[in-house]
């Protein structure tokens, strides 16, 4: 196969929404692409021959494709693998918030936590759309099965193994009716191909290599293979391949492997997929009698379940959204190898066991995780991934990006 030219690119950098106080946030593998990249603009770089036979096209025409998709009915098995080197995050996300306590006292379906474990591990999924209004995600376990269903303005979640459901109603929780919806993890932890696919995307720059690079066979379908690299040194990013349907340009396949070699740390693909009008069942829910119903106005803590699955699916809006922009964030650099420097409430450095703040369970992850660094900034713990680090100052800084650990020092080092 011969190889294609390289598609430079011209654009500004973007940061990205961290959630504050929240660690977990900042190893999810959203996060690769809010820090590592910014916006695209391609100069043509043909694909060769492979295997299917398909048409040429370049870079700059398969961009246009994914983005002028409106496959918006379809349903199909989705099988992702994320392996960033950590342990397992079920359960521990809301022990990183104020008053989390591992999710005590609330449901055992509600989404806010039981979407987070989706960044580590394999899982199969289930997922089914008709348009922005009708959506359904399910993820699949051995001997049981938790669901996330939106249909119009009735978001509910059902986890069968415990027999607990969550109800939201968007007027109820103050939102636009009017608004296309989204789930409150979907930007931390897109599930689908196109979710993880468009995340890219739209944050890929000036320092990006973009190449069509040959064709696959995905759930059975023809698919050109999109392939992004960062040009900078220094990135924890080796590169990022999205097999892309020939017929109606919807992601099939996203992979991104680390620039230290070995397995992919996100492998995201269908298995089976169908774009045919899914039947209406798969979005009505009625609680099976005896469950334990917990509403999102009665929820200890305040979520966004009521935004349904944006994100999670083909033809849902807002991908990437990712809540507002924290006030006190700025980007260091530009592309790959930038930097996002945040500065948390009050100046506040990371909870601690001894504070009170962060029960046993995620203390002992942060350590599992940490390395102790000083510099002229001060002290402060290095929390490293396979892809994503994030430098955690005693003084309330956070330094975070798909970089180094001496990269994470030294943009530190030049703030202080």
């Amino acid at each position: 196969m011969a190889p294609n030219d390289s598609a430079e690119t011209n654009g500004g950098t973007r940061g990205t929404a961290v959630a504050r106080r929240k660690a977990a946030r900042y190893i999810v593998p959203v996060a690769v692409a809010g820090v590592a990249a910014a916006t695209i603009g391609l100069v043509p770089a043909l694909a060769s021959s492979g295997d299917p036979d398909l048409p040429k096209i370049s870079a700059q025409q398969l961009i246009e494709k994914i983005a002028a998709s409106d496959a918006q009915r379809l349903s199909g098995t989705v099988k992702v693998s994320t392996d960033l080197g950590i342990p397992s995050l079920g359960g521990l996300a809301g022990s990183f918030a104020p008053g989390g306590g591992g999710g005590k006292g609330g449901s055992s379906a509600d989404p806010q936590e039981r979407m987070t474990e989706l960044a580590s591990g394999t899982h199969t999924l289930r997922v089914a759309a008709d348009g922005p209004d009708k959506q359904r995600l399910s993820i699949l376990d051995n001997a049981s099965e938790y669901s996330l269903i939106r249909n119009g303005d009735q978001v509910w979640a059902y986890d069968s193994k415990s027999d607990e459901a969550y109800h939201a109603t968007e007027d109820r929780a103050g939102q636009d009716a009017g608004k296309k919806s989204g789930h409150p993890v979907s930007e931390d932890v897109p599930t689908t191909p196109k979710a993880l696919a468009e995340q890219v995307l739209k944050a890929a720059g000036p320092t990006t290599s973009v190449t069509v690079d040959g064709t696959a066979q995905v759930a059975g379908r023809d698919a050109y293979k999109l392939v992004l690299k960062p040009k900078q040194s220094g990135s924890t990013i080796g590169s990022v391949t999205i097999a892309v349907d020939a017929e109606n340009g919807v992601p099939l396949k996203f992979t991104l492997l680390p620039s230290a070699g070995g397995k992919a740390v996100v492998d995201a693909g269908f298995t089976k997929v169908d774009f045919s009008k899914p039947d209406a069942s798969s979005f009505t829910f009625t609680p099976p009698k005896g469950t334990e119903v917990t509403e999102a106005d009665d929820a200890k803590a305040p979520h966004k379940a009521d935004k349904g699955l944006d994100g999670l699916i083909p033809g849902a809006e807002g991908l990437g959204a990712g809540g507002p922009e924290a006030k006190d964030t700025k980007v260091i650099g530009k592309g790959w190898s930038a930097i996002a420097e945040i500065t948390t409430p009050g100046g506040t450095g990371l909870p601690s066991k001894a504070s009170g703040d962060v029960p046993a369970e995620a203390q002992q992850f942060l350590d599992a995780l940490g390395d102790k660094v000083s510099g002229t900034f001060g002290s402060g713990t290095v929390f490293k991934t396979r892809l994503v680090n994030a430098l955690m100052t005693d003084d309330g800084k956070v330094y975070v990006g798909a970089v180094t650990k001496d990269a994470l020092v030294q943009a530190a080092n030049n703030a202080s």
